[in-house]
């Protein structure tokens, strides 16, 4: 009896001991050069003290592999003392200091390109800054500076400043092409704040000043020579995030949706409102293979100005289109490529790419049935190559071309840096 009596308090001790939380004693860090620790243990939920729970931890490894400043996180836990873990975060860094440039055709022939130069880990604290310079017949420049955890974790802030100048073809009526100079200046400040961790917000006030000046085409009543005007929009961005990334393999989906409410405008350059939506969705396949894919969506309320909001354009959306070959208020673009990884070894890779890019876009002053009726449908398969440095954030050195199908098809290379999405 006394045997038995013995056996079931132990029974019950162990239960109780069992059901007592497992704690987090102590977290550390180990490989980092750069970044702050300070930083990171702000931005991690998992705090010392608190009760173990491995979904949190995991999460918490996603979220750091996010960041532009961190090629590989893992975690590992120190269970010396089963009732206090100790959790130690392994990283591996990035290399942040980007170049970046483009190269294409302009639309006089002439050649175009684009240098750019930006830092993603400032103080580290994965803040941005940087700036470009690009060449397109005319001299654009640009600077930027983000930091989304500027004052907590959950809240920062970002701003930019624009000069852009190009040479854009304006599509009238009777296959009247006009080329205008365009100057469009422009000062932005948003902010940005993370509900959780896969949901952000970003909202923005916007100072844009235009100026469209005629070059050549074809003179009529409805072909301005010179427009101006000064706009304030208000901008709101929502990202919905559920993507895991392992170098060069990206898993999981994506959408932003951004909404744009445009005012100041006169006439041709009317207010407007404008709204996109970009879906992504990206797969392994195998244990090289990567299938990656993008829909686009927007939409512009005021659809009579032939100065419309979107472009047709190599860098955006339609490899081998051209350098703004077009434009549209409405537009619908699918992206589809599979990504193989040739070779591997260290910290190089490189990726064979198959494509198709799709799109159609709704013309100004047109119907939305022109996103559907074929009459702006355009159709481009091609193949590419990628040199990947798995230690540099963003380091893909990308060569696509591909081949137009149907009328008014066009063939085109195309040059950058970075995956095309």
């Amino acid at each position: 009896m006394i045997k038995q009596l013995t056996i079931v308090i132990l029974l019950f001790s162990c239960g109780i001991l069992s059901a007592q939380d497992i704690i987090i004693k102590n977290i550390e860090f180990d490989g980092l050069k750069r970044t702050k620790e300070s930083f990171l243990r702000r931005l991690v939920k998992v705090k010392p003290e608190s009760n173990y729970d491995l979904k949190i931890i995991e999460t918490d490894v996603e979220r750091l592999n996010r960041l532009p400043g961190i090629a590989k996180a893992v975690y590992n836990l120190d269970k010396s003392n089963p009732a206090a873990y100790i959790l130690t975060y392994e990283i591996i860094e990035n290399f942040t200091i980007i170049p970046g440039v483009r190269a294409a055709e302009a639309n006089n022939g002439d050649f175009a390109f684009r240098l750019s130069l930006f830092e993603f880990n400032l103080l580290g604290e994965n803040q941005l800054i940087g700036g470009f310079y690009s060449r397109n017949i005319f001299d654009s420049y640009g600077a930027f500076w983000e930091a989304p955890y500027l004052f907590t974790n959950k809240l920062g802030i970002g701003i930019n400043y624009q000069n852009n100048v190009l040479r854009e073809p304006v599509f009238f009526p009777n296959e009247n092409t006009v080329n205008y100079t365009a100057t469009t200046q422009t000062a932005e400040a948003y902010a940005l704040y993370e509900l959780d961790f896969h949901n952000n917000f970003q909202l923005g006030l916007r100072y844009a000043n235009q100026e469209f000046d005629f070059i050549d085409g074809i003179i009529t009543a409805d072909v301005p020579e010179r427009l101006t005007a000064q706009k304030w929009s208000v901008l709101g961005e929502y990202e919905n995030n559920h993507l895991d990334i392992d170098y060069q393999y990206i898993s999981g989906y994506r959408n932003f949706t951004s909404v744009e409410f445009i005012t100041g405008g006169e006439g041709l350059l009317n207010d407007e409102l404008i709204a996109q939506t970009d879906f992504q969705y990206f797969k392994k396949v195998g244990k090289k293979g990567n299938w990656a894919n993008r829909l686009q969506l927007a939409y512009a309320s005021f659809n009579e100005s032939r100065f419309a909001p979107f472009t047709l354009d190599n860098q955006l959306n339609i490899r081998g289109a051209g350098n703004s070959a077009g434009r549209g208020t409405a537009e619908i673009t699918v992206n589809t490529e599979y990504r193989h990884t040739l070779y591997e070894k260290d910290w190089f890779v490189l990726q064979s790419n198959t494509f198709i890019d799709a799109g159609s876009w709704r013309n100004p002053g047109g119907d939305l049935s022109d996103l559907v009726d074929g009459s702006t449908l355009k159709v481009n398969p091609g193949i590419g190559i990628r040199f990947v440095h798995k230690r540099i954030f963003n380091a893909v050195i990308r060569f696509d071309y591909s081949i137009g199908v149907g009328n008014n098809a066009t063939n085109g290379f195309v040059f950058g840096i970075g995956q095309y999405f």
